[in-house]
């Protein structure tokens, strides 16, 4: 039976709840309109096909996601603020990974269709940035140290969410020490393009 007051926010969800319970590559449009009690052509009343299904999925992750990084870093610095960051992103993405992985592509500024999208991309980028300042890095290794910060934290969550830390060593522990390494290899960073060229 068709639901009453169906609406894109409400489809949205819904895709999300399916991604994040079933993993994004589960999600079709025949999967959401089944879900939804609809059929598939009802879908595009409120969406343009699965890539643009994707892409709002991608705004509501990069929304949320950037909200709580926000609330956990907020009058924080320094290493007090990586750590909030990091297990910030960690927590999101474990509770949202359908979300998660949406939001793993960069948009294109160039396509008008995404530039929400960009935007909010761009919002996280400043976060990390934020976080990143009291280090004192300056010009591009600012840019390398936020790109070094999302691939470690990509990375570990990605490999958690596939089950690749089988060892019986506390994965908590190794989570918490790649903190200690970014954190330090943030402080070498800054020490070293400080250090005036003779």
């Amino acid at each position: 039976m068709p639901r009453v007051g169906l609406n894109t926010a409400k489809v949205v969800q819904e895709a999300a709840e399916i991604a994040d319970s079933e993993g994004l590559e589960s999600l079709t449009l025949a999967r959401l309109a089944s879900e939804l009690g609809i059929r598939v052509p009802s879908l595009y009343k409120h969406i343009n096909g699965l890539a643009d299904l994707h892409r709002r999925l991608a705004a509501i992750a990069n929304e949320s996601m950037a909200e709580a990084i926000r609330g956990a870093t907020v009058g924080r610095a320094g290493t007090d603020a990586l750590r909030a960051c990091c297990r910030s992103y960690r927590e999101f993405a474990g509770r949202y990974p359908g979300r998660y992985a949406a939001a793993q592509r960069a948009p294109d500024p160039n396509d008008p269709d995404q530039a929400a999208l960009h935007k909010l991309s761009g919002e996280l980028t400043s976060l990390a940035l934020n976080v990143l300042r009291s280090y004192d890095l300056v010009g591009e290794d600012s840019i390398h140290a936020a790109r070094i910060l999302r691939s470690a934290m990509h990375g570990f969550v990605s490999l958690e969410q596939l089950g690749g830390f089988g060892l019986p060593t506390e994965i908590e522990a190794s989570f918490e020490r790649l903190i200690d390494l970014l954190d330090a290899g943030l402080r070498a960073m800054a020490a070293q393009g400080s250090t005036p060229t003779t």
